[in-house]
């Protein structure tokens, strides 16, 4: 691919692919812009090519969650599977109005599908190429996600409306 059609793919997703990586990184703000960097260098050294353009955003997220995934294993961040699905209580006290917390209760899957699908507008098949995962079980941890995200924010809720 020519580096002037590269470039204009990355700059037109740039803030998208940021917020991504951001996501990916547990909001950690220096390792999504490490993340994204890295990113970059390998789409511009050529270790990743995008071959079908109408795709360019899903390759670029899935580059970004694989390059997060690295980074996460060096710094020893990475949760195990089996860490991952136990359940999720509120331990300390959350500001209701911050989302941001409340998403990263979600267990690891559910809530990279439902980032993708409502902050990045892609759709549950999208969402499911980028993680690799069958369209059926994208849509079971999408249905499950927005389920855990109610539940949570109602538990948010009448913690606040109860001070407990």
């Amino acid at each position: 691919m020519k580096s002037g059609k590269l470039d204009h793919i990355l700059k037109t997703h740039h803030r998208d692919a940021y917020l991504w990586a951001r996501q990916c990184c547990s909001f950690d703000e220096e390792m999504a812009k490490d993340v994204l960097q890295q990113t970059y260098l390998k789409i511009l050294e050529g270790q990743a090519k995008l071959k079908d353009e109408s795709k360019a955003k899903t390759w670029l997220f899935s580059i970004i969650r694989y390059t997060a995934i690295d980074e996460l294993r060096k710094a020893g961040k990475v949760v195990s599977l089996m860490d991952s699905y136990d359940p999720i209580e509120i331990i300390e006290e959350i500001d209701g109005t911050n989302y941001e917390e409340i998403i990263k209760m979600l267990p690891e899957m559910q809530r990279e599908v439902i980032l993708m699908v409502f902050y990045h507008q892609m759709t549950i098949a999208q969402s499911a190429e980028i993680l690799q995962i069958g369209l059926g079980t994208a849509r079971t941890h999408y249905d499950r996600g927005k389920k855990k995200l109610k539940e949570l924010i109602t538990k948010v809720q009448i913690q606040e409306e109860y001070g407990k």
